[in-house]
């Protein structure tokens, strides 16, 4: 008892330090912002990406303001003139070395994990550097970008004599997106040349025995080949991926389904209460998060890797289309020698939020096997939209039982109004599925009808109050917008309390309490954006679509959410039709494909 006290007593008073600590760099910040005429509100935001002595070293260099997300270079540029007066000039080599990594973090944000070092220069000759090409050395030096060299492919007309053979191409990208996508390719070649089969050859035609063709070579390519790819729709991979790994514990190999959330474990367990014990398990709870956070800002350290990997010999992952390049390289080196490793995704999916197309690519380096898996039975009306969209049609469905409604907006704030009203009292009186079991999805990134917008009238509805707690009240219900230790992006909870240790939060894996430093990586949760809300399906998902930035797979991964009912709130017009048939999702350069060919 005495040793618990004690322990508790040590864990409190370093809390209590780290929020000192953290409170003494933003104010830090707020007096270098406020002399330089920059918005105080920046301060959190930029002591969480550049970290301890951030004022100093914005004093020194300020264009490392870039660094922080949604900061663009004019902003850096008017503010490296209140701080350096008449000395801030456009050919500064910090400035260009800070404009080069910003422009591949913006590369980034749209998917990219590397960029061809000529689209860099011209961008660059656009910001008004004088040397593009020191401005890249310079970079490169301080080693947070590499240099990568592509060697060109060859086609029959390459080996003719009088033909020009093609330059290597050489590209740019930040060291922690091509580094993990190096780290990721190298986790699939080891699992690939490291796999034996799981099963004997007796056994695994015992599972395949009066499987359809389909799920016969989906068992055997999972239990014989180290790294294999799923296609489907999301109930026929889920059920597919249960009775793999409910089959495969049942003859002592050491399974588990893992799922985005701790939520979709918990949910899969419930669905299915033949699976076995503890086989469901999130993501980011079996990598085992450390408390303390990690080395790039937004992140944490895994206990699991390399030196401790998981006592697993197979992982079925059933929803695997969000696993960005960075999560993936984690996943494969906590992967031991000899696993096997299944990832499925539905075709056509939205691409991850972060960098990176990792199903994509595996596909495309046709070094793995790809099943794709037909569905099973006709299905019911959510999975006949949601297979219309995903072929770029948008056509009324029969829904007897009310499984899909659409609701016709005039405008935003009249979809708001239309959301609010289907969360707190249609959905709850009419098809019996309380508030609490009903998620809002936001389509439109920013605007009137986006996830801030419509959480704002939720809370007014459902949980008045001030925000006394970081924003927070008891009773709010919270996304992790970006990880934490306690909790994976895309989890959400209710706030049960809160005082100075911090917000004590319930989530489906338990309670736990994020200290107040940790508080901006929390959002209100009752209308989530795509990317935060493609980890768990529900019950009833009411999806707003609004604004210009629509396209088929976000669409169709937004449908595909509701388990039971969807509601379609409907402000976009003829938009919405019109990007379900021309929008696919952006292209993204990425080097996976071409790393795990070797």
């Amino acid at each position: 008892m005495t040793e618990t006290s004690a322990g508790n007593s040590e864990t409190a008073a370093s809390t209590s330090d780290a929020a000192a600590d953290a409170a003494g760099e933003i104010a830090a910040l707020t007096a270098l912002f406020e002399e330089a005429g920059v918005p105080a509100s920046l301060a959190p935001r930029a002591a969480a990406r550049l970290g301890a002595g951030a004022a100093d070293r914005l004093r020194d260099d300020p264009w490392r303001l870039l660094r922080v997300p949604g900061v663009r270079p004019r902003q850096a540029d008017h503010f490296a003139r209140k701080v350096l007066g008449d000395a801030a000039r456009p050919d500064d080599p910090r400035r260009g070395r800070a404009l080069a990594a910003a422009l591949l973090a913006e590369a980034a944000v749209r998917g990219h994990t590397v960029t061809p070092l000529p689209d860099v220069l011209t961008s660059l000759e656009k910001e008004r550097v004088t040397d593009p090409r020191r401005a890249v050395e310079d970079a490169l030096d301080e080693g947070e970008v590499l240099g990568l060299t592509e060697e060109p492919e060859f086609d029959e007309e390459a080996f003719d004599e009088d033909a020009d053979l093609p330059e290597p191409e050489e590209s740019l990208g930040l060291a922690r997106w091509a580094l993990t996508e190096e780290a990721a390719a190298e986790g699939f070649q080891r699992l690939n040349a490291t796999a034996a089969p799981l099963l004997d050859d007796a056994v695994v035609k015992e599972l395949r025995s009066g499987l359809p063709e389909d799920r016969s070579l989906a068992f055997t390519a999972a239990l014989r080949t180290g790294v294999t790819v799923w296609r489907g729709t999301a109930n026929d991979l889920a059920g597919s991926a249960v009775a793999l790994v409910t089959a495969a514990a049942g003859r002592g190999v050491r399974a588990a389904l893992v799922t985005p959330t701790d939520r979709a474990a918990a949910d899969l367990a419930a669905a299915h209460p033949g699976l076995p014990d503890g086989a469901a398990v999130g993501l980011h709870r079996l990598l085992d998060p450390a408390d303390e956070p990690g080395t790039a800002p937004g992140s944490v350290l895994y206990r699991r890797g390399e030196q401790r990997p998981f006592e697993l010999d197979l992982l079925v992952l059933p929803d695997a289309s969000g696993l960005d390049v960075e999560l993936c390289a984690v996943l494969v080196e906590a992967c031991p020698d000899g696993a096997h490793l299944v990832l499925c995704g539905e075709p056509g999916a939205a691409p991850p939020a972060g960098p990176g197309r990792v199903l994509d690519d595996l596909e495309a380096s046709e070094t793995v096997p790809v099943v794709e898996l037909e569905p099973e039975g006709p299905g019911g009306p959510l999975d006949e939209l949601t297979a219309t969209v995903r072929g770029g049609g948008l056509a009324q469905v029969a829904a007897p039982n009310k499984e899909v409604v659409i609701v016709p907006a005039m405008g935003e704030e009249e979809a708001v109004h239309r959301a609010v009203q289907l969360v707190t009292d249609s959905i709850p009186r009419v098809l019996d599925i309380p508030a609490a079991e009903v998620q809002v999805v936001a389509l439109a990134p920013a605007g009137d009808a986006a996830a801030g917008a419509l959480n704002a009238a939720l809370k007014a509805k459902l949980n008045p109050g001030p925000g006394r707690f970081a924003g927070f009240d008891v009773g709010d219900r919270v996304v992790v917008a970006a990880p934490l230790p306690q909790a994976a992006v895309g989890e959400t909870g209710t706030v049960e309390a809160a005082g100075p240790e911090g917000l004590s939060i319930a989530f489906a894996a338990g309670t736990a309490v994020v200290p107040p430093a940790s508080a901006a990586r929390l959002r209100h949760g009752w209308a989530l954006p795509l990317t935060l809300a493609r980890g768990t399906r529900r019950d009833a998902v009411v999806v707003v679509v609004a604004g210009s930035a629509l396209s088929r797979p976000a669409v169709a991964t937004a449908f595909g959410l509701a388990r039971r009912h969807l509601s379609v709130v409907q402000a976009a017009g003829p938009g919405l039709a019109r990007a379900v048939r021309e929008t696919g999702a952006p292209e993204r350069r990425t080097r996976l494909a071409r790393l795990v060919l070797g």
